[in-house]
Parts: C-alpha cells; sequence; structure tokens
C-alpha cells in the first residue's frame, strides 16, 4: 500500500510552519534564547515547550515499546482524531466508516470536517460486520474506525475480524485503543511494522489517570507520523501537561496498581449489578465500566441523579436501548451505587 496515495493533495504539497524550537536543535545548556519573542523573566512556564515533546516521548518509548519516530502526541486523542481527518479525507468527497454504538466524536469530526460518514451497525454480538463494512467501503472511503474494547459497550473485538479489514481494505483502519489497558487483549501497537495502513490511538486518560492533562498518542509507521506532523500546531502539548505526564510516569507501579484496583472492583460491581431486580443483562467488558440492560433507563438515571450518583444514560444509542454506563469507582464509591441501586423502587 502507498500511503502517498490517500494524503490529501493539499496536504503532500504543504511546507509546515517552522517554530523557533523546530529551527534550533542544539542543547538548551547555557544558551541565551532571543528567537521566540518570549518574555524573558524566568516563571517555568514563560518559554514554549518542546515541539517534539522529546523526554516525554522517551519516557512512553520504553513503556509501550514503540520507537518514538512512530509516534505522535496530541492535546487529548480528539485532537489526534482531527488530524488524522485533516490528513487523509478530502472534504465533501471522501468518506468514512464507523460501527455504531460506538464512540460519538467520529461521527462529530466528520461533521466538521465535511466527510460522510457511513455508518455500519455492529453485530447483535457487538462485533463487526465484515460483509456489511465491505459492502458499504467505495474507493473514496479513506478510514475506518474501530473502537476496542467499544465504548459504550465495554467488549473487545475479534482480532480475527480486525486482521482481515487490515489486509483486505486498501484505507486506513484507525483502532482506538483508549481502554486497551484494561483488556487481556494484546494492543494492536505491536504490529505496527506489519500493517502500513494501521493507525493506533491510546490516552493518558483512563488507566494512567490524568484525563485532566489532555494527552492523546497515535502510533503508526513513520510515514504516516510524518504526514501528521507536517499539520499539528507547532506546541499543542503544552508545558504543563509534558511536565505531569514525565512526572506520573516515571513513578514505578502507580498505572500497574491502579488498573488491578480498577479489575479488581469491577468483578465486585458486575457480581452486584447481578442481585438488583431490575436488571436484565450485564453485557461483557474489557474496559473500566459496565454496560447493564435494565427495566427503564431513563427513570432509573434520574432516580440515580436525584440520589448524587452521576452515571450515563446510553438508551439513545443504537443496540443500546435501556441500558446505563457504570464507570467503575472505588471501592467506597461502588458501595455507594449499588446500595442506591438496591434501595430504588
Amino acid at each position: 500500500m502507498n500511503i502517498k496515495n490517500l494524503v490529501r493533495p493539499t496536504i503532500k504539497t504543504l511546507k509546515p510552519y517552522s517554530s523557533a524550537r523546530d529551527e534550533f536543535q542544539g542543547s538548551s545548556d547555557a544558551m541565551v534564547f532571543l528567537d521566540a519573542n518570549e518574555n524573558p523573566f524566568e516563571n517555568g512556564v514563560n518559554r514554549y515547550p518542546d515541539p517534539k515533546q522529546g523526554k516525554l516521548k522517551s519516557i512512553l518509548s520504553e513503556i509501550k515499546g514503540v520507537s518514538t519516530n512512530n509516534m505522535l502526541l496530541g492535546n487529548g486523542s480528539d485532537e489526534v482524531l482531527d488530524l488524522i481527518f485533516r490528513a487523509f479525507c478530502e472534504p465533501n468527497q471522501d468518506n468514512i466508516i464507523t460501527l455504531p454504538p460506538t464512540y460519538g466524536m467520529y461521527q462529530v469530526l466528520a461533521r466538521i470536517n465535511n466527510i460522510e460518514n457511513r455508518k455500519v451497525p455492529l453485530t447483535p454480538q457487538f462485533q463487526p460486520n465484515l460483509e456489511g463494512i465491505i459492502r458499504t467501503a467505495s474507493h473514496k472511503t479513506k478510514i475506518i474506525f474501530l473502537c476496542s474494547p467499544n465504548n459504550p459497550t465495554g467488549n473487545s473485538f475479534s482480532k480475527g475480524k480486525i486482521e482481515k479489514l487490515l489486509q483486505s481494505f486498501h484505507g486506513l483502519v484507525v483502532i482506538d485503543e483508549a481502554y486497551i489497558d484494561f483488556s487481556n487483549n494484546e494492543s494492536w501497537i505491536n504490529r505496527l511494522n506489519e500493517l502500513p495502513n494501521l493507525i493506533v490511538t491510546q490516552t493518558l486518560s483512563k488507566a494512567y489517570g490524568m484525563a485532566g492533562i489532555r494527552l492523546g498518542i497515535c502510533f503508526a509507521s513513520e510515514e504516516i507520523i510524518s504526514v501528521l506532523n507536517k499539520i499539528k500546531p507547532p506546541y499543542n502539548v503544552n508545558e504543563l501537561t509534558q511536565q505531569k505526564a514525565v512526572e506520573q510516569l516515571s513513578i514505578k507501579n502507580l498505572a500497574k496498581n491502579q488498573i488491578e484496583a480498577i479489575l479488581k472492583e469491577r468483578e465486585v460491581l458486575v457480581a452486584e449489578l447481578q442481585q438488583i431486580s431490575f436488571v436484565s443483562k450485564i453485557y461483557p467488558t474489557d474496559a473500566n465500566f459496565v454496560l447493564v440492560k435494565i427495566d427503564d433507563a431513563t427513570k432509573r438515571y434520574n432516580q440515580l441523579i436525584a440520589k448524587g450518583i452521576v452515571i450515563r444514560n446510553r438508551t439513545t444509542q443504537y443496540g443500546c436501548e435501556n441500558c446505563l454506563r457504570f464507570t467503575v469507582g472505588t471501592k467506597n464509591e461502588n458501595e455507594t451505587l449499588i446500595s442506591t441501586l438496591k434501595s430504588l423502587e
């Protein structure tokens, strides 16, 4: 596959903006910086951040086992996804395919970028419908978005089905792995060298507990990463975000221990939910949340809000009629949820 054929013509010929920190490549030690029109009085954030996020990428490279050359960081995964749209999808010409029920930002970004969103619903088992995807795709289909583990259903997609899509589809396959750290399944980042049309997105917002700093990660071939680097804002990841990410990622076993605690609480939560009289189905989950089918989602949602508990009503999503989504909280939070559910009439 020739990735260049997928890139928008205007992006192919684009000369990227070169910031002051891009042009200076030497060591910053003992240097006097008079190049970027910054305020010279030091306060920790008066200088522009590293546009290439070198230190942070180096730490992530060790954790993920992926070269920094195969990595792009963004202001949350949403910026990463938007960059993919803008690099590869020609407005009012190309289309993408999404598999509802799924993460809603794919559709929002398609609308923002004036890209047709063709929807192929998941099967009743919440798996990709390969035949439907093949029928729906055209020569103008640039990207298929897969969220695995999926949001809001929580399940992972069949490895075999994803493999077939990657091998047969002549466009990009974006696998959103926001919840991969809660799953026993292997991440697709380990297949980047074999699959030139594969893009994997991850985040520090879930398992790593840093939703507030907005840090998303894109893993792809060097060729794809170079295209995205051409169009990303020069200082898209701010200094405070980089500092906090480095600080948290440097704490040994912090994420590992928290993930283990969440998974343990997930087991307890599922077991307790099975005892709730108005719960009719608990869907399998590889994420830090549980999708539950109940008698009346809107009624129960409003009852919980009145009791001071905020969950997510997913009843309007395809295939999720009368479903609520419960995030796995702390032991005390989960106990409060269960006791409240048991008290409802």
